[in-house]
This record gives C-alpha cells, sequence and structure tokens, in this order.
C-alpha cells in the first residue's frame, strides 16, 4: 500500500494521492513537500520506489530484510534511517517486540516504510489530510514529528519495567521462589533490548562538535535538542533499571542461599542430635548377651541417659548459638 502526501508551497494546501510520475514538477520547487508512506508493501512496490527516486540497492536491501540496530547513512543527495518502536505486552512469551521504520530524507521529499502500522505515523499521516502542520515545516520537522511520536511510546514501557522491578524487590523478602528468578531474567532481557534501542537512535540525534549527523535546519533544531533530551533521560533511566536488576538479583540469591544455609544447619542438628542416639540403641540392641539386658530397669535407665544426652547436646548448641 503506497500513500502519498503533498505539500504546496505557494498555495498552502495538503494534496492527497498524487501521481509519482510528476514527481518532476511537484519538487521544482524547494520549499514544496512530497511524503510517501509504504506501509505492509510488496518488493515490488518497494522497487518501484526505489527506481523512481533512484536509491541505492543496499538502502533498498534493508528495507526487505530487518535491521537488528538504528542508524543514519548519507548518500549522494538524500539519507537513509533505521528506527524501530517498541511493543510491550506482558501477556505474551516475548513481552516486547520491535518494529523497523525505514527512512528516505531528501531535499523536499520524505519516504516512509514500515511493515506493521505504527502509531506515530497514523497520527501524523491522521493530521495531514487535515491541515499541513507536520509539512509545512520542511522534510526534517516530518521526520521528528515521526521519531518523537515513537520516542513518547517508549516512557509508558520504561516507567512499567520500573513498576516490575519494585514489585519484584518486595515479593523477593515475602517468600523466594523459582518464579521470581525467571520474571528477574525476563525484566533482564527487556532492559538490554530497550537498551539495544535507544542507544544507537540517540547517537543518530546527537550534535557532535557542533554538527549533527544530517542536515537539520535552524527553525527546527530546538526541536532535535528536544528529542534528544527524551532519549537521553530513557538511557538513564534504562541503565539504573540495569543497575537495579543486577543488584536486586544479587540480593535475591543472597536470601535464597541464607535460607538453604538455614536449613541445612537444623537439619545438621537434627542429624548430631540422632548419632549418640543411633550409636546407645543400636549397641544395647545386639543380640549379644550384656549385663543388666534382662532387668526391666536397665531399658529406664538407657531411655533416662538418652533424653540427658539429648538435651546436653541442645543446651550446648543453644549456648554456642549453632540454633
Amino acid at each position: 500500500m503506497i500513500k502519498t502526501y503533498f505539500y504546496n508551497f505557494i498555495e498552502n494546501k495538503m494534496y492527497h494521492d498524487v501521481d509519482l510520475q510528476t514527481r518532476q514538477e511537484l519538487l521544482q520547487d524547494p520549499k514544496n513537500l512530497l511524503w510517501i508512506d509504504l506501509y505492509n508493501c510488496t518488493a515490488e512496490e518497494l522497487k518501484y520506489i526505489g527506481n523512481t527516486f533512484e536509491f541505492h540497492p543496499l538502502a533498498i536491501e534493508d528495507c526487505l530484510h530487518d535491521s537488528p540496530r538504528s542508524k543514519v547513512d548519507k548518500y549522494d543527495d538524500y539519507y537513509f534511517f533505521v528506527f524501530h518502536a517498541l511493543r510491550y505486552d506482558e501477556e505474551r512469551e516475548i513481552e516486547i517486540t520491535t518494529e523497523e521504520l525505514n527512512v528516505f530524507l531528501g531535499r523536499n521529499y520524505l519516504v516512509t516504510i514500515h511493515k506493521k502500522p505504527l502509531q506515530s505515523i497514523g497520527r501524523v499521516a491522521a493530521a495531514s489530510l487535515r491541515s499541513s502542520q507536520f509539512m509545512n515545516r520542511g522534510p526534517d520537522y516530518l521526520l521528528y514529528a515521526m521519531v518523537d511520536g515513537i520516542t513518547d511510546e517508549y516512557f509508558p514501557i520504561v516507567d512499567r519495567l520500573t513498576s516490575r522491578i519494585d514489585e519484584l524487590e518486595d515479593e523477593m523478602y515475602v517468600e523466594p521462589a523459582h518464579e521470581i528468578t525467571e520474571e528477574f531474567l525476563s525484566l533482564k532481557r527487556n532492559i538490554v533490548l530497550v537498551r539495544r534501542v535507544i542507544q544507537p537512535q540517540k547517537r543518530i540525534f546527537a550534535n557532535v562538535n557542533g554538527r549533527y549527523s544530517f542536515e537539520i535546519s535552524e527553525d527546527n533544531i530546538p526541536y532535535y535538542i528536544d528529542l534528544v533530551d527524551h532519549l537521553e533521560r530513557i538511557a538513564d533511566t534504562v541503565e539504573s533499571q540495569r543497575d537495579l536488576i543486577s543488584g536486586a538479583l544479587e540480593t535475591y540469591y543472597s536470601l535464597v542461599s541464607a535460607r538453604t544455609n538455614d536449613t541445612m544447619r537444623v537439619l545438621t542438628v537434627i542429624s548430631t542430635l540422632m548419632l549418640p542416639l543411633t550409636f546407645i540403641t543400636g549397641f544395647f540392641g545386639m543380640n549379644v548377651p550384656l549385663p543388666f539386658q534382662t532387668s526391666w530397669w536397665a531399658t529406664g535407665a538407657v531411655t533416662l541417659g538418652l533424653v540427658a544426652i539429648s538435651y546436653w547436646m541442645m543446651k550446648t548448641f543453644l549456648k554456642r548459638k549453632w540454633i
């Protein structure tokens, strides 16, 4: 599916579903802007757009295959971006998944390619059907609006991960269980995935020595500064979460180890108590005639002796604080 949105600067008017064969005329004025959105497109549609705008075959190939990390590549007269949106569902086995967005940014055109619907793209597209608020400030502002929408979707996910860490920290002091270990490992995987998405995108928009990785008009620089601030806040939160989950996991293992040691100590005390008792009863239980073996009071004496030994051992263990 190919959708087109065209902003005519002189008329200050939006047009939709324009003929791409007339793109040379549409883009003759550098202040005009053409946005082409390809949703769940076929390979033929993608190659058609690539041939129309003369995109590099390597960039088209990147669009056909999922890329594991965000990036920006500079070509002769356009830039190629790869971004990732996040989808979060606690009910699924894989809780966090990524949705890729490929973008070609030219002087006065923008081409977006995505396999699944993205809320940020849908919001900008719906607004562009009614007005030119996103397309009358240049292609770099249109790109900002889309990426800013993707970035805003990160915050609820990061906040939910923080809440889950707090819940687990409370649960592990109540009753450590095997399920808590699985939950910790699941959270750790999610945090690593979020970090792998955030860090490259933050580098794309970073200002290094007063220069950006792609051309941004002076009027739109404040928007990108705000975008970088949001990404840095998320990145800092994710780093804190990673430290929290590592510390909590170490604490959890310490608690499990301490409870295991308490159990082993009790079992050791019981085994130690039973050792002399078993020896004495086994000794007098042999089928060998022993003195006083036939006397009724010998049984009572042995029983009292067993009780005395047990009492003495318990007093010794308590005095030494072994139990």
